[in-house]
């Protein structure tokens, strides 16, 4: 069997996870529809990330999980059934979702080998264990689709100029919003906290280099979740007065349509990192080196001018101010 086998119409993906899980899932979706253009890919996800999924060209259909999953069982089954699913991929390993498409009847249903439930569940079984692997997590993304053949796991170069014209803001910036950005400017968003999702740099040197870019140059913006919104009261004072927190001001569809007119992103690897990288602005990604954590190998930002600064250890800590300012006051010339 071969993905170009006209049998298969409907293939849906399963990323119930985060906001970089998802931006770095996206490019397999691009990926198939390269292969074989008139395919149909339905995305399950969480309400929260459904801005996300709806910003990519190649996906035709959304399953919000959450409202699924609120559904009595029979009618979960029945939902799935209607959409006449051909194959399921089970990009994040969920135990509830692997019995639903086996319980709709999903023709072919593809997970990894190391969940025991999969074996249950899933009729294609791919080894693959993320941690250990030297592919970028966009990579492991495609390799999971093996199964299906004629599939080949393309460099990361490649990937990230999946994203071009494939991914892009379809909500107009409130003019409310947009006046924070200035046109005679760099406009540089730094997101300094990850959620806990991420090794984080030192707010001291956030702080410093904050004061370091020239102001006449430079329009900072400081973004960041609700609770990290919070955290920020006390920081926020420290900074130059120049400096605008829109930390906890933005629905994810304004913060894409913000990222996407904006010229730079600072941040260690979460979301917002991953997803400045793919809308194709200036990024900037802090990692360490430690193998088993969130580092460059797995985690690196994909993008045509998203780049990435790897500690030597494992924590950020020999990132010094100055590499990072180095590395941000050479975008001017760019």
């Amino acid at each position: 069997m071969s993905i170009i086998d006209n049998k298969i119409k409907h293939i849906a993906i399963t990323r119930i996870d985060a906001m970089g899980d998802v931006i770095l899932t996206l490019p397999v979706c691009i990926y198939l529809k390269l292969i074989v253009p008139d395919i149909i890919i339905t995305v399950v996800g969480r309400s929260y990330t459904q801005p996300l999924i709806n910003s990519c060209t190649a996906v035709d259909h959304f399953i919000n999980y959450d409202e699924l999953e609120a559904l009595p069982k029979n009618e979960q089954i029945e939902v799935i059934k209607q959409k006449k699913i051909d194959v399921i991929v089970h990009q994040f390993s969920n135990k509830k979702i692997t019995v639903l498409a086996r319980q709709a009847g999903i023709k072919i249903r593809i997970g990894r080998r190391v969940k025991l439930y999969n074996y249950i569940n899933c009729n294609r079984l791919v080894r693959l264990k993320r941690k250990n692997s030297d592919l970028h997590e966009a990579q492991q993304m495609v390799y999971l689709l093996r199964p299906l053949g004629g599939i080949h796991v393309p460099t990361i170069g490649t990937i990230a100029n999946l994203y071009e014209d494939n991914f892009k803001s379809n909500t107009e910036l409130p003019p409310t919003l947009n006046l924070y950005l200035d046109k005679d400017k760099f406009n540089l968003i730094i997101h300094p906290k990850s959620n806990g999702h991420g090794y984080e740099w030192a707010m001291d040197n956030f702080t410093k280099l904050i004061q370091e870019l020239p102001k006449e140059k430079f329009n900072i913006i400081i973004t960041g979740s609700a609770s990290e919104h919070l955290f920020f009261k006390t920081w926020i004072p420290l900074l130059p007065d120049h400096v605008i927190d829109l930390s906890g001001k933005m629905t994810l569809n304004e913060l894409i349509a913000f990222v996407a007119k904006a010229d730079g992103l600072l941040a260690s690897g979460t979301g917002p990192l991953h997803l400045a990288a793919a809308l194709g602005i200036h990024t900037l990604g802090l990692f360490p080196a430690e193998p088993r954590a969130i580092n460059a190998i797995r985690w690196a930002p994909l993008g045509k001018k998203a780049e990435h600064i790897e500690c030597y250890y494992n924590d950020l800590s020999s990132i010094t101010v100055d590499v990072v300012f180095k590395k941000i006051t050479g975008w001017l010339q760019k």
